[in-house]
């Protein structure tokens, strides 16, 4: 077993998830001022570390994806914060993309940035403490306008294959994710089609990019219909959709797969990951990487 499936293994056993505390400072100033709070790198930081040192950290969360704030600071008990995450039995890991913009040629379509200088970020990120990474690559449906493109799905996919060869080169574990908006009127079947295609490219960019499969951690939606499509599907619907589309385009050698909540309430995360855990027949293991669904009562 390489190191590198031993990190993804100690991040999921037994259950646990990923917390993405990895919000950008203009991001946590806007969930900040939703409850009365000013955002400074004080009070960022101290709502960031009452999470890391809640009682279930230990039981619950196996990984903890940082900001590049985030990592170089100090808890108010001097502990560095990989540190800290470390003591509460977790592994630090850190965002390194610097996020989504238009993307060219596709002004309603967005390219993730940050391939620039990122060996050298990474060698400094694995000295701090992390040893594993995220990059996200964000898709929209429009079936007015014909999106995603392919041109949006090679390009992205592409970029997470170098970024993932890059983490890997620096001993540390690569998140996959590639993100389908829930924004949109399409059914369910849509979002089952359109996830199929950019999972397919994005698999064909990591083989192309030499990357070793069994130390990565896949970070996909869940196959739902868009949030202004007035369906209602059961969470039972939800899991079989998810597992199957699954299934047909992830290589079974991935040993892991945490979903994202994209959008859903707490409630509707949980259920439908619940489901998938019930249903699952694969022998990838399926938990959570969650930002707003793990934080959002706790916010409040």
């Amino acid at each position: 077993m390489s190191e590198l499936n031993n990190i993804v293994n100690k991040i999921l056993e037994n259950g646990k998830g990923i917390l993405a505390a990895d919000e950008s400072t203009g991001t946590m100033t806007k969930r900040l001022g939703g409850v009365g709070v000013p955002s400074t790198p004080e009070n960022r930081l101290l709502f960031r570390e009452t999470l890391f040192c809640s009682s279930e950290m230990k039981n619950c969360i196996g990984g903890v994806i940082l900001y590049d704030e985030t990592i170089k600071q100090t808890s108010s008990k001097k502990n560095k914060i990989p540190d800290l995450i470390e003591s509460m039995g977790s592994c630090a890991g850190i965002k390194v993309d610097t996020g989504a913009k238009v993307l060219a040629g596709s002004p309603n379509e967005k390219i993730t940035e940050g391939l620039d200088g990122l060996r050298e970020r990474l060698k400094e990120y694995y000295e701090l403490g992390a040893r594993f990474a995220k990059w996200r690559a964000v898709y929209k449906i429009s079936e007015k306008n014909n999106l995603p493109s392919k041109e949006s799905i090679k390009a992205n996919s592409h970029a997470l294959g170098r970024y993932s060869a890059l983490v890997q080169e620096a001993n540390m574990v690569p998140i996959v994710e590639p993100e389908l908006l829930m924004d949109g009127k399409h059914n369910i079947n849509i979002c089952n089609d359109v996830t199929s295609m950019i999972l397919e490219e994005t698999f064909y960019q990591l083989a192309n990019n030499n990357v070793d499969v069994e130390g990565i951690v896949l970070k996909p939606n869940m196959i739902l219909p868009g949030k202004n499509s007035g369906e209602k599907i059961s969470s039972e619907e939800i899991a079989e959709l998810t597992i199957d589309c699954l299934k047909n385009n992830v290589p079974s050698s991935v040993p892991g797969i945490a979903f994202l909540s994209g959008g859903q309430t707490e409630i509707e995360a949980t259920a439908n990951l619940n489901q998938i855990n019930i249903k699952n027949d694969t022998n990838f293991i399926m938990t959570y990487s969650y930002g707003r669904a793990l934080q959002q009562s706790a916010l409040k």
